[in-house]
């Protein structure tokens, strides 16, 4: 099997991928964790889940920003 070779053009679809799958992550994390912590916050009728999830989200984002992109 031959190996493809990398062009110019790879790099800078490498960059424009990141810079779209970054923010993609963080919105996630956010509506995904925010959004389980203010349906516990119904359920439980408190008021405290919902920006622990959204911290929780953010943090958990930029976890996995720094593990597929920051190496």
């Amino acid at each position: 099997m031959s190996e493809e070779k990398r062009r110019p053009e790879d790099d800078g679809q490498d960059f424009a991928n990141a810079a779209w799958s970054i923010p993609s992550y963080l919105l996630a994390g956010m509506a995904i964790y925010g959004g389980a912590g203010w349906l516990l916050d119904r359920w439980l009728d408190m008021s405290a889940f919902f920006p622990i999830g959204i911290v929780v989200g953010i943090v958990l984002a930029v976890y996995l920003v720094y593990r597929k992109y920051g190496r």
